[in-house]
Order: structure tokens, then C-alpha cells, then sequence
């Protein structure tokens, strides 16, 4: 049932963090020790999924709880389409709530929608205050979002992460504390560019960083796509993976450096923290070096699918670890039912309340997840040169580009199997436990065939799934509790 309390809800995002980056996670360095003890304090979802990877079509799922194919946001480009009933904002405002905005938005919204907010930011800055700010995002601006090799010239204080935490104190003070709020804080980091300042530069040598699972040798055998991109980077920045440890480096250190930004808005709350659900989210991930590529952009590796995922507060069980495959489109249905709310119709995640109480999650319902990637379209050969939103020559590039996007793609994970099938009807099988960087496509092993006919069933439920409920009409389709389409009794 859902809860009868109406907790005030900050719901925290990073843009293109790894999940596998922290302590909590196994990572060996220390990177985020506060996320890490909220994670303690409330349940983390330890394989939770993106339903794509890029940004404005999560980020869109998050806020409407609908996979790319029905609210039609399938690139950055394209927000202002998106296609839902009811998403979190109209759900929150009429049961009572107040509602904040602070940082990087990048969804199909727009800031006068919410009560209060401060931005935008990107990634190349945002709001300045002062003139000091102007100069770090003229600076950031020309660093192109490339590895800077030296600390940033530039103190803390004009880092975005530490501009949006105070746009956030002044955001969240100014909705009071006469109803309950609701507040987004959206950080552009650790996405590129990837600087650092001190203290935090020198906090993770280079030489303490992890070994990557796989370099740019793999990628001959990681498709066209894969291939394309590293093409692509490699001729209009040469030599740029031999400071790959930098760039991870700088990485750790700015995943510090946020953390340190959520303790100082958490610490803010003071007594509000007992009444608040703190939802902590990224879009998706980064390849952080991996097949020697930057940023993201190609396949559906689990470098960018997975996602860090955890909530603590009122209605959630401290010390709670769920392993379950869930997604960021259950993070929509999983708040209304926190602030009491009905799930509205065209919503396609789960619930996930009942998990945070603790109660068991249901196999048939939590068996599996499922992602998409692509624009549409036919995809590209590895030799075409089509026009680009961006020139050929030069060392300005997006990885998210008519090339590699083109086309589409979707899978499914189901334990310890991965499944990708794309629009040529090229299907990859991986065991993602036995080999986590993806290298040995197995969809051919004979050993697996039952494991791959049982995953393509999983897939075309989940298609089935994704389609749209949308617009409601004469009739009047059955819902599930919770949103649990597979666990009917």
C-alpha cells in the first residue's frame, strides 16, 4: 500500500557517472564516502539499469516512467516531443507539493514549471554570480570537453557542483516549509570535460587507478560502431588514450568533489533530512577508458547502462541491498506511491515501495531489464562520411553523432546473461558475470541456446511492454498493483 505519510522528496542526479565507481560498489578507491553511508542508511538497487544511454531520453523516462519508444525522445535534440500523460512534476504539484529545480535540466520541461529554480547549467557552465564564474566557464568552455592534465586554475567555488548546491540551499529555503517540496538537483558532472581542481586532482594518483578491463585493442571485435567512434577520436585526437589514466583520475576526483558537494545540501536540510526521501540517480554511465573510448556513444555495454540507484528516508528500510535488475523508469511510479499517489496510466516502470519496505521482490516481475539506443533509421557502414552536427576537421567532436546512433538497438539482461538484438537483426549473447567488458559474444554458442531463446522471449515481452498505453480511449485496459504486470496472482 502506498505510504500515508507525505515526505518531502530531493531527488539528486550526476550526468554520466559509472556505477561500479565507489567503495559501496567495490571499487578499491574511496571516491564518494557520504553517497556511500546514504546508501547504508536506505536501500541501494545494486543492478539498476538507464533505460538508454544519453541523456534527454533518460532523463525523460525518469520524470515520465516510459521507455524512449513511447514518449519518442530517442535523441538529445528532440525533448520538447516527448509524449506522456502525467509525469512526476503534475503528480507531485496536485498532491500538494512544492516544487524546486536547481542545475542541468536537459528534459522536456521548462524551468517555469517548477516554483522555484535556479539555471540552467550544462556542461560548459551556467548561471554566474560573478565575474570569477564568467571566467571558469569561458575556461571550461574552451577546454572542449577534453582531459585537463593539470589541476584546474580555478578554486572550488566556481565548480558547477558547488554553484548548483548553493542555487539548491536558496531553492529549496524559498519553497519554506509550509507543504512539502520537492526538489531536483542536477549536477552536469562527472561528465566530460573532465577537470578537477585541487584538493582534488592530487587525491587519486594516476598510477592508484584501477586496470582497465579491456583497451582499444578490443575494439577490431566490438563493431562498426565501436570502431567508428574510436576512429573518430583517435583522428582528431591523437594520442588522446595514452592519458587515459589521467582522464579516470580526474574522473575519481570529481566524483569526490560532488560528494563532498552532497553532504554540504544534505547538511543543509538539518532537521527536514528525518522527513525527506533522498533519491540518488545518474542518467547513465561512462566508458572511463575502456576499448580506449571517452564519454559514451557506442553499444550497450554495462559501462554505460548501469546506473548508481539508491533511496533512503521515510518508508525505506536502512541497510537494504537489493540485487534484482530494475530501471530508471521505476523511479516515477516508485515516488507516487512514496507521496501516496496513484500510478497515472501510460506509465510503464514498476513500483519499487514494496522493495524498499523490504518485502520480497517478485521473480516473475524482477527477473529481468530492459534498455534501448538509437535514433531510427538505417544504420551507417563503417567507410560512409555523412554530414555531421559537427565538422570532420578539427578537434571539436559528439559521440553522440548520425553515425553511431543510427539505427537501433534493444536488450535485455535476465541474471547473469546479456542479450542484443539491433535492427539488422545482429543478436550479441554475454556472459557478463564470466566477462564483464563484453568481448565473447556467446549467441552462437550452442552451449547457450536455450539461455539465448529464453532471453529473446524476455525481449519481445518487453517490447511488448514498452508500447504505448497512450492516449486512454473508450476502453479501459486492467492494471497490476504497483504496476506489476508479471506477478498477478
Amino acid at each position: 500500500m502506498p505510504s500515508t505519510t507525505t515526505p518531502n522528496v530531493l531527488l539528486i542526479m550526476t550526468d554520466q557517472h559509472r556505477a561500479d565507481f565507489t567503495r559501496g560498489r567495490g571499487f578499491p578507491l574511496d571516491t564518494m564516502p557520504f553517497l556511500d553511508s546514504l546508501g547504508r542508511a536506505g536501500t541501494v538497487f545494486g543492478n539498476a539499469y538507464t533505460s538508454a544511454p544519453l541523456c534527454v531520453p533518460a532523463r525523460v523516462s525518469m520524470l515520465t516512467g516510459r521507455f524512449p519508444s513511447a514518449h519518442r525522445v530517442r535523441q538529445n535534440s528532440t525533448g520538447q516531443h516527448a509524449l506522456y500523460g502525467d509525469d512526476l512534476l503534475d503528480v507531485l504539484r496536485a498532491a500538494g507539493y512544492r516544487l524546486g529545480f536547481a542545475g542541468k535540466p536537459h528534459i522536456h520541461r521548462g524551468l517555469d514549471d517548477f516554483d522555484a529554480h535556479r539555471g540552467p547549467y550544462m556542461h560548459d557552465g551556467g548561471t554566474a554570480r560573478t565575474a570569477d564564474d564568467q571566467a571558469f566557464d569561458a575556461w571550461l568552455h574552451d577546454l572542449d570537453h577534453a582531459v585537463h592534465p593539470e589541476p584546474t586554475p580555478f578554486p572550488l567555488e566556481r565548480q558547477l557542483p558547488y554553484r548548483i548546491t548553493s542555487d539548491a540551499m536558496d531553492v529549496i529555503d524559498e519553497l519554506g516549509e509550509d507543504d512539502p517540496f520537492f526538489c531536483w538537483v542536477s549536477f552536469p558532472e562527472p561528465h566530460n570535460p573532465y577537470q578537477v581542481p585541487e584538493p582534488y586532482f592530487s587525491l587519486f594518483d594516476e598510477d592508484e587507478i584501477p586496470e582497465r578491463l579491456a583497451g582499444p585493442e578490443a575494439l577490431a571485435g566490438k563493431g562498426r560502431t565501436y570502431r567508428w567512434l574510436g576512429d573518430l577520436i583517435g583522428t582528431k585526437r591523437p594520442g588522446y588514450d595514452e592519458a587515459w589514466r589521467r582522464y579516470a583520475a580526474n574522473y575519481c576526483g570529481m566524483l569526490r568533489l560532488i560528494d563532498d558537494q552532497l553532504r554540504r545540501l544534505v547538511g543543509h536540510l538539518g532537521d527536514r533530512a528525518r522527513d525527506t526521501v533522498i533519491a540518488f540517480v545518474s542518467d547513465h554511465g561512462d566508458f572511463v577508458g575502456e576499448y580506449g573510448l571517452q564519454r559514451k556513444g557506442a553499444g550497450m555495454s554495462e559501462f554505460l547502462m548501469r546506473i548508481p540507484f539508491q533511496l533512503s528516508g521515510p518508508g525505506v528500510r536502512p541497510g537494504g541491498v537489493v540485487a534484482e535488475p530494475v530501471s530508471m523508469v521505476d523511479l516515477f511510479p516508485t515516488l507516487c506511491e512514496l507521496a501516496g499517489q496513484d500510478i497515472p496510466l501510460g506509465v510503464q516502470g514498476r513500483s519499487l515501495e514494496p522493495l524498499l519496505r523490504g518485502e520480497p521482490a517478485p521473480a516473475e516481475e524482477f527477473t529481468s531489464v530492459y534498455g534501448e539506443l538509437g535514433f531510427g533509421g538505417v544504420p551507417y557502414d563503417d567507410d560512409e562520411r555523412p554530414p555531421l552536427h559537427f565538422p570532420y576537421d578539427g578537434a571539436t567532436f559528439d559521440e553522440l553523432n548520425t553515425v553511431t546512433m543510427s539505427g537501433g538497438s534493444r536488450m535485455v539482461r535476465a541474471g547473469r546473461h546479456k542479450l542484443v538484438v539491433d535492427v539488422d537483426g545482429n543478436v550479441e549473447l554475454y556472459d557478463v558475470e564470466a566477462d564483464p567488458a563484453e568481448l565473447v559474444d556467446r549467441a552462437a554458442d550452442p552451449a547457450l541456446a536455450t539461455v539465448r531463446d529464453e532471453l529473446l522471449v524476455w525481449l519481445a515481452r518487453w517490447a511488448i511492454r514498452a508500447a504505448d498505453d497512450l492516449p486512454q480511449g473508450a476502453y479501459t485496459s486492467k492494471t497490476a498493483p504497483h504496476n506489476w504486470r508479471w506477478a498477478r496472482d
